[in-house]
């Protein structure tokens, strides 16, 4: 049974089951297509792209270079989540994230059709970062739409659990182009570097297709249209300030909180999916099969530790849970390279599981209730859009780059990278400590 607008939209279930369900899953289906898109490119950096368009330098500098052009992706998303926070606030969620998933795919399509170093020279890594670029402006709008979709459409006190559900898209995401290139990795080299890679960025139209199709049956969330619907009935209605300019005016702590709090989170995630992938073949010799399968596992285990610290986090708050994982990320950075180093697939798999399903998967289920609970509803999209991504660019983007050049600084050690991440989870923990509980707010109403 559904409920009218009239009542308080968060306080009880606006919509019916099915329609809860279908915005659920939806916003699932899309932010795991996005998030293909953009890991695959994490892995082919990691493995493929040194030799394909950095084949004239030394290994490290390939690889070095490489990630880096990963990097450029993070970089454009602050740009995304200021034009398409805009345009959500402003024109409505639904039409922002159809812009932003069709737009993704393209970009992936293309980049799987790029000629390599050999065919076109320094033109090949030119549209390579090019399309990096467009890839990270589209996602930097993706995210936050695609929370909010959930977020402002599901009952107050189901807004962690539910909210954590979509944010696994990004280990459907991951385990699905990590199956797909576990798969075009046991080609011979000839043909897995001219041809084979190119398969999974190219299959991203077929995802696509599936996403767009499931999000023209979405209608905007009842908080907007709430929110609309007491601006027309409005006898002092007037025109505003852009939501960008009045999400950094007044609320800009909380943006700069997003920012640190992402520490936690992104610098473990990219620093194990990316980085140790790259260290652990090629430094510690390890097979890529393996580390393929072992990143397959941590991402099957994700999906019920998020919905246990969503829920979790609907008993006893954001803040709570958020400075947990934090913590505990921050207590598993070294035994995380301990355990990788004895190439035990067990133990590494216990590694992983400790550093990313539970320390990296508490903090990251509860990210989408938390920052959108931050901002009011008509500074919401660009708020958090704006924080996340900007986080996203310190605390992610280049974890690669900078983790690959401080083990060149060390001899090949880890040290120094396990270091960085404690240093990153202490820096968010102290963020949460600092931050509002926001589990019981009203979405409709500005944060006092």
């Amino acid at each position: 049974m559904s409920v009218t607008l009239d009542m308080p939209v968060t306080q009880k279930a606006v919509l019916d089951k099915a329609s809860i369900r279908r915005v659920v899953v939806s916003s699932w289906i899309g932010n795991s297509i996005e998030f293909y898109d953009f890991l695959l490119y994490g892995l082919a950096s990691a493995l493929i792209f040194s030799k394909v368009f950095f084949p004239t330098v030394s290994p490290m500098v390939g690889i070095l270079a490489s990630f880096a052009t990963f990097g450029v992706g993070f970089i454009a998303r602050p740009l995304g989540g200021i034009f398409f926070g805009h345009m959500g606030d402003t024109l409505g969620r639904k039409i922002t994230l159809l812009i932003t998933l069709g737009g993704m795919g393209t970009a992936t399509f293309l980049i799987g059709c790029l000629p390599s170093y050999d065919m076109i020279g320094i033109w090949a890594p030119v549209m390579l970062v090019i399309l990096r670029f467009i890839q990270g402006f589209l996602v930097g709008g993706e995210w936050g739409g695609a929370m909010l979709m959930v977020v402002e459409s599901v009952p107050a006190n189901r807004r962690g659990l539910l909210g954590a559900i979509p944010q696994t898209g990004g280990f459907s995401g991951q385990l699905l182009a990590t199956g797909i290139f576990a798969l075009v990795m046991m080609l011979p080299d000839e043909q897995l570097f001219s041809w084979g890679w190119r398969i999974p960025f190219m299959l991203s139209v077929v995802l696509v297709l599936v996403g767009l199709y499931m999000r023209r049956r979405l209608d905007e969330t009842p908080v907007f249209q709430e929110v609309r619907r007491r601006e027309a009935q409005s006898k002092q209605a007037k025109k505003e300030e852009s939501p960008v300019v009045k999400v950094l005016r007044t609320q800009w702590r909380s943006i700069v909180l997003i920012m640190l709090l992402r520490f936690a989170e992104s610098v473990p995630f990219f620093m194990c999916t990316v980085f140790a992938v790259s260290y652990a073949t090629g430094t510690l010799g390890i097979e890529k099969q393996t580390m393929l399968g072992v990143v397959m596992m941590t991402c099957v285990l994700a999906f019920p530790m998020h919905a246990l610290f969503g829920a979790l986090s609907d008993k006893v708050g954001r803040r709570p849970v958020y400075i947990f994982g934090a913590l505990f990320a921050a207590a598993m950075a070294f035994p995380f390279f301990w355990l990788l180093e004895s190439g035990s697939f067990v133990l590494m798999v216990l590694g992983y599981v400790l550093l990313i399903n539970i320390a990296h998967n508490s903090i990251n289920a509860v990210q989408p209730s938390f920052f959108t609970e931050m901002f009011g509803p008509k500074v919401r999209y660009s708020g958090a859009s704006i924080g996340a991504q900007l986080g996203a660019i310190v605390a992610g983007g280049f974890t690669p780059f900078i983790a690959k050049g401080l083990t060149a600084l060390d001899n090949n050690d880890w040290t120094l990278v396990a270091s960085y991440v404690v240093i990153a989870a202490l820096v968010a923990a102290y963020a949460a400590w600092r931050a509002p509980e926001t589990s019981k707010r009203d979405l409709t109403k500005d944060p006092l």
